[in-house]
C-alpha cells in the first residue's frame, strides 16, 4: 500500500513539474528590448502612456505585450478579446500609496477582490443597476435643464457648468443632497481629492517594491520619504470628501429632512457599525466614479461638434423631426433617434475619458495563446488601442457617428463602446443615460460653432486634452448659442414646470 501510494504521489509530482517546466519555457508576449536589471523602466512613458503602448503593439504586431520594470511583470492588452479572455483571471493590485497611505480603500474598485468587495460592490449596484438608474432620470432631465439655463447666462464657462451638473446628479443620488448654485463645498471637495488621486494612481505607483518598503519608514528619516506627509495631506482630502456629505445626511435625518436616497434608505436598515461603514464607503464610490468622467465626456462631444458640423446638423434634423420645437427630448425619445444614439456611442470612442482602465492584478501564473504570463504581473487594458483599432474602426481619429448605423438602424454587430469603457461597473447604464439626455438636449436647442477672435477670424482647435487617469480636453473656445428664439424661450420655461 505504501508502495502505491509513493508511486502516485511520485506521478502527481511529475505532472506538476512538467506542467510547470513546460509553463516556463513558454515564450513572454513581445515587448521593446529590455535593459539588465532595470528592463523597460527607461522605456516607460511618463505621459499618454496608451499611445505609446498603442505603437509597440503594431511595432509587434501583438495585441498583448510584456513589459518588465525593476522586476514586475506588466501585461498590457490591446483588444476586447484579450481583455474578455484575461479579465475574469484577475484582481486588483496592491495599491498602498492610494489605498494604505491615502485612504481610497473606501472605494471597492481599488481594493482586491473577496469578500468586502463582494459587499460594497452589490449595495452599489442596488443603486446603479439598469433597472434602479431609471428612478434617476427626472434627477438627470432636471439637472440637464439647469445645465441648458446656465449655458443661455453664460456660455463662455461651458465645462464649469458640465462640472456642476455631474456633480449635482450624483450627489443627489448617492446622499439626496441639493447642491449650491455656485461654489459648492462638497464639488470642491471631490475636486481636491480626485486630482490628488490622479497623481498617485499613476502606472509608476504600482509599479516596484519602494512603495511596500516604504509604509514602514518614518518620513523624515530618509531622502525620499517626504511621499508620507504628502499622502497625509491627500488622506485628509480624501477622508473630508466621504465624511461631510455623509455627516450632512446624518443630520438632516436627525432633523427629519433628509431626502429618500441610497444613504438615508441604506442608513435606516442597519443593525451594527460596520454596515453604516459600508454604506459611507458606497455612497462616497458613487460620487467619486463619476463626476469625472461624464463632465469630460460630455466637454469631448462639444470638441466632436467642432469637429464634424455635418454629424451636429444630421443629429439636429433627426431632433426635429422626432421631438418638435414644442419640447425638449426625453429618455422616451431614444429609440426613435438613431443618429443621436450613434453620436452618443462615437463620443465614447472617440476620445475615451478612461484611456487606459484601472489596472489589475494576476496572482498565479497563466499561459495565453501561447505566451507565459507571470505570476503576480500587473494588468493593464488599453481603451484607447481598442476604440482606434483601423480594423474595427476604419479612420479611427475621425468623428463619424455613422459608423454605428447599418442602412440607418443601429448596427448591433457592432457592439457598444460602453463594454470597453465602463468593463463590468455597475454605473454603466447611469453614466450613459446621463449623458446621452444632456448631448440630446443640447443639439435639440443650441448650436456649436467655432469661436472667432476680434479680427473675425475663426479660432481652430487643437484638440489637445489633458493626459490623466481619467483626460479632459485643455481649455478651448468656442461658440454655443440658441438654435432660435423658440429654443431660448423652451430652455426659460423649463424652471416653471420643475417648480410647479
Amino acid at each position: 500500500m505504501l508502495l502505491y501510494l509513493v508511486c502516485v504521489f511520485t506521478a502527481i509530482l511529475l505532472l506538476y513539474l512538467g506542467h510547470r517546466s513546460r509553463k516556463n519555457l513558454l515564450p513572454l508576449p513581445p515587448g521593446p528590448r529590455r535593459l539588465p536589471l532595470i528592463g523597460h523602466l527607461l522605456a516607460m512613458p511618463s505621459s499618454y502612456e496608451w499611445e505609446t503602448y498603442m505603437t509597440w503593439i503594431q511595432q509587434y504586431n501583438s495585441d498583448i505585450l510584456h513589459l518588465n520594470v525593476v522586476g514586475t511583470s506588466v501585461i498590457v492588452l490591446s483588444s476586447m478579446q484579450t481583455a474578455i479572455d484575461l479579465i475574469n483571471a484577475v484582481t486588483r493590485p496592491p495599491m498602498p500609496m492610494v489605498n494604505e497611505l491615502m485612504g481610497w480603500d473606501f472605494h471597492f474598485g481599488f481594493i482586491k477582490y473577496g469578500e468586502r468587495w463582494r459587499n460594497l460592490r452589490r449595495l452599489f449596484y442596488q443603486t446603479f443597476n439598469p433597472t434602479a438608474a431609471l428612478k434617476q432620470y427626472p434627477k438627470e432631465h432636471a439637472a440637464c435643464h439647469e445645465l441648458l439655463r446656465r449655458l443661455v447666462r453664460d456660455p463662455e464657462n461651458f465645462v464649469h457648468h458640465f462640472r456642476h451638473m455631474t456633480g449635482e446628479v450624483i450627489l443627489w443620488a448617492a446622499y439626496g443632497i441639493v447642491i449650491r448654485p455656485e461654489n459648492d463645498p462638497h464639488v470642491k471637495r471631490a475636486e481636491d481629492a480626485l486630482r490628488a488621486m490622479a497623481h498617485a494612481i499613476i502606472p509608476g505607483s504600482l509599479i516596484g517594491p519602494g512603495l511596500h518598503s516604504g509604509l514602514e519608514i518614518p518620513s523624515g528619516m530618509v531622502p525620499g520619504a517626504g511621499f508620507k506627509r504628502l499622502a497625509r495631506e491627500w488622506r485628509e482630502l480624501s477622508e473630508l470628501m466621504i465624511d461631510a456629505p455623509f455627516a450632512e445626511v446624518k443630520r438632516n435625518m436627525a432633523a427629519g429632512t433628509a431626502p429618500i436616497f441610497f444613504t438615508s434608505t441604506q442608513l435606516g436598515n442597519i443593525r451594527h457599525r460596520d454596515e453604516e461603514r459600508a454604506v459611507k464607503e458606497v455612497a462616497g464610490a458613487m460620487y467619486v466614479s463619476g463626476v469625472d468622467t461624464t463632465m469630460s465626456t460630455i466637454s469631448y462631444f462639444v470638441l466632436a461638434m467642432l469637429s464634424n458640423p455635418d454629424a451636429q446638423r444630421k443629429a439636429q434634423e433627426e431632433i426635429d423631426s422626432v421631438v418638435g420645437d414644442g419640447r425638449l427630448p426625453t429618455s422616451a425619445d431614444e429609440a426613435l433617434l438613431p443618429f443621436v444614439f450613434s453620436l452618443v456611442k462615437e463620443v465614447f470612442r472617440w476620445i475615451p475619458s478612461g484611456p487606459v482602465a484601472v489596472a489589475r492584478f494576476i496572482e498565479a501564473e497563466d499561459e495565453y495563446h501561447g505566451y507565459r504570463i507571470p505570476a503576480k504581473s500587473i494588468v493593464m487594458v488599453n481603451v484607447w488601442a481598442i476604440f482606434h483599432d483601423e480594423t474595427t474602426y476604419p479612420d479611427s481619429h475621425s468623428f463619424k457617428p455613422e459608423r454605428w448605423l447599418l442602412d440607418g438602424k443601429p448596427n448591433l454587430a457592432m457592439g457598444s463602446p460602453l463594454d470597453a469603457a465602463f468593463g463590468v461597473c455597475p454605473r454603466k447604464q447611469f453614466a450613459y443615460s446621463s449623458v446621452w439626455i444632456t448631448i440630446a438636449s443640447i443639439l435639440a436647442t443650441f448650436d456649436i460653432t467655432k469661436a472667432v477672435d476680434e479680427n473675425g477670424d475663426i479660432i481652430e482647435p487643437t484638440y489637445e486634452y489633458l493626459s490623466a487617469m481619467v483626460t479632459q480636453p485643455l481649455p478651448f473656445k468656442c461658440s454655443i448659442t440658441p438654435r432660435s428664439a423658440d429654443a431660448e424661450r423652451l430652455i426659460s420655461e423649463t424652471i416653471l414646470v420643475e417648480n410647479a
